[in-house]
């Protein structure tokens, strides 16, 4: 393993998982939290900011009651959270940065398009540890989106490799078709999985290389098990998986992390709104102060990380 001098682990791995709180949210964190439409004004984005620095300091509270073994990240933007990356960088965080646009169906780049190098000028400007890539995908979409995403997704991966970069992909499997007749619970448990080994399967022939795949939990370890062995076929066995948060309930993530945990080929998690949303709420609605927001997020974060821990 290549360590880092300052901060440990640069690769995650079960003996030193990453624990990575999650704010790259930009469209949803606009209109769901903040109840902003449209278009923001220039004091709009700067309170979004505000906010995000707020939860970024609750944080780096938490920096001293986290499980030793992990690497604390954090992922964030450009956009609204550029002065967060600085800090997160100051701190010790590893930076994970994303680069698709927010709130697209499919894949498409924030900064530039797939014929320039613009995105990727924005990523040598922060240097983060790892990039970003959320992708929406399962069989029943329309398939000439899905190959255009996996294209797309391709040359992206592939220039990210020639520049020395990290990649991680956050895959999102919604319900599609016939599939949405079916329970949630039920779809997670029975249907969901299969789906994540076929949509892998189909990136990595597409040329898709990323470091680290970035998953909604499983309800059982079988699941796991074989999703994980799945994002290490074709020797690639430095690849990782970690858990997202999906902004389910404690109790749900606590399963999925305990599920995860002790699985070979899983290393942490990646949770955001499950964390912090509720106190930001609440601190923009005037029930809680700034301190309270930070208490929050600090408690929270560290419960995730000690389930994470004691579950390996």
């Amino acid at each position: 393993m290549t360590l880092s001098p300052a901060n440990g682990p640069q690769i995650p791995d079960a003996t030193h998982p990453i624990y990575i709180l999650a704010m790259d949210h930009r469209d949803s964190l606009a209109k769901q939290v903040y109840d902003i439409p449209g278009d923001l004004t220039l004091a709009q984005a700067a309170q979004i900011s505000d906010g995000k620095m707020l939860v970024f300091e609750g944080a780096a509270a938490a920096l001293g009651d986290l499980p030793a073994a992990g690497r604390p990240g954090i992922l964030v933007d450009e956009r609204y959270g550029s002065a967060v990356a600085r800090a997160a960088r100051e701190r010790g965080f590893a930076l994970i940065m994303p680069i698709e646009r927010s709130g697209r169906p499919f894949f498409e780049l924030e900064f530039g398009d797939f014929g320039s190098g613009t995105w990727l000028e924005h990523v040598e400007a922060f240097d983060p540890d790892y990039v970003k890539v959320l992708l929406r995908d399962n069989p029943e979409f329309d398939a000439k989106d899905r190959q255009a995403q996996q294209e797309h997704m391709a040359a992206v991966s592939r220039d990210l490799r020639k520049a020395g970069r990290k990649l991680i992909i956050e895959l999102l499997v919604p319900a599609a078709g016939e599939q949405k007749s079916t329970d949630s619970d039920a779809y997670d448990r029975d249907v969901r999985p299969a789906l994540t080994e076929q949509l892998i399967r189909e990136f990595h022939t597409a040329g898709v290389e990323p470091e680290i795949w970035k998953l909604e939990g499983f309800e059982t370890a079988e699941a796991a098990e074989k999703v994980a062995a799945v994002t290490r076929e074709g020797q690639r066995d430095d690849v990782r998986c970690i858990v997202l948060g999906r902004n389910s309930s404690e109790e749900h993530l606590d399963t999925w992390l305990r599920t995860a945990a002790p699985i070979e080929g899983f290393a942490g998690f990646a949770i955001g709104r499950s964390i912090w949303e509720q106190p930001l709420i609440d601190q923009l609605a005037g029930k809680i102060d700034a301190d309270g927001l930070r208490s929050a997020v600090k408690a929270s974060f560290t419960h995730y990380a000690k389930v994470y821990d004691a579950g390996r």
